[in-house]
């Protein structure tokens, strides 16, 4: 979402108008879910995805139609008998979209995608409020509210009972359609995408880097030797550390609830020596490569220096997924797939 806000915010700020489209309900089985969005420009090129094939193509056509009235649209789409042959779809569900024109005149606009695209921080019940207006000349008009969490909006104007009655309607991760008096509106809640500090650069730190940042992390590898941990062996990786020892490896870094430390280092020792420092800190998630007769190694260790039970339960280890990983790649997809459940669970909580 960071990503796709920050474009809306370069391309209205440049003087160029531009179509949002977002799934703003969901049924069943449907190419994403609700929130998912694309931006489209007026020469038809695209931004993000709302799941591809004949049902974002329908989507970019009815962006053109919005382009030329001027008027946001919505659609409902149903993925059921020959309409999902027809459009290659293999789901069995419906999606609802809202097609609407952000005008780059229009005062706010900019402002409200420039404040998410640089929003954070977690745990603030930061959310995104659209309002469905489909009226003649909507697209004149601020549809788009930023509520940060902390007292600070961004964007159009709500009277402090509809405020209410969204927060109260909210509360979830998932996006949610609101109906408040006259008017219908979307609220998302804005999550920054969490931050993933990679310790080691081996081949297994490799992989999982690549992955991450696929999934939308932000990664960070960390590894006192800068002849594996460079751009070259990372070019996915948004900041690579070379400490001078991993003795103190985590001086620098910033690590909050919103950091999952995954310990992939060159050697039981320095695994040791990372994870006493990690079960110092709030991160919310840790986890540790190694079998469980390496854990219990490791464990006994810390245990004898001071570090107790209770903080070594909140380890992952052996980290990853058991789906009988082998290669640096399986356990990579191991490693991610947890770390795609810990975020999840950590925005629940």
């Amino acid at each position: 979402m960071k990503d796709l806000f920050l474009e809306c915010a370069r391309l209205l700020e440049d003087g160029e108008d531009v179509v949002m489209i977002t799934i703003i309900n969901r049924k069943g089985s449907a190419p994403r879910t609700a929130g998912s969005k694309m931006l489209v420009r007026r020469d038809g090129t695209i931004e993000g995805t709302i799941g591809g094939g004949l049902f974002e193509a329908r989507a970019i056509d009815m962006a053109e139609e919005v382009f030329r009235s001027g008027q946001a649209m919505t659609r409902e789409f149903k993925f059921l008998g020959k309409e999902v042959t027809e459009m290659d779809m293999i789901c069995g569900g419906s999606a609802e979209i809202f097609v609407d024109l952000l005008r780059c005149s229009v005062p706010g606009n900019a402002a409200v995608c420039r404040a998410i695209a640089g929003h954070t921080r977690r745990d603030t019940g930061a959310r995104l409020v659209t309002r469905i207006d489909t009226v003649p000349g909507g697209g004149d008009r601020l549809k788009l509210a930023f509520l940060d969490g902390e007292g600070n909006p961004a964007g159009m104007s709500l009277p402090v009972e509809d405020l209410k009655e969204l927060d109260e309607a909210s509360r979830g991760r998932f996006p949610v359609l609101v109906q408040v008096r006259e008017s219908s509106y979307l609220v998302e809640p804005v999550h920054f995408p969490g931050t993933v500090v990679i310790f080691g650069a081996g081949h297994v730190s490799q992989k999982l880097s690549y992955l991450a940042a696929f999934l939308g992390f932000q990664t960070i590898i960390v590894d006192d030797r800068g002849e594996f941990a460079n751009e070259r062996r990372f070019p996915d990786a948004n900041q690579i550390v070379v400490p001078g020892s991993m003795e103190d490896c985590m001086k620098d870094l910033q690590v909050g609830r919103n950091s999952f430390l995954v310990i992939v280092t060159r050697g039981h020792a320095f695994d040791a020596v990372v994870l006493a420092q990690a079960l110092r800190t709030e991160a919310g998630y840790i986890g540790m490569i190694g079998s469980r007769k390496k854990r219990e190694a490791v464990y006994r260790h810390l245990l004898r220096s001071g570090v107790r039970e209770e903080d070594l339960a909140r380890v992952h280890c052996p980290i990853g997924m058991d789906i009988l990983a082998e290669t640096p790649e399986e356990i990579a997809v191991s490693i991610a797939g947890e770390l795609v459940q810990a975020r999840a669970r950590l925005a629940d909580g």
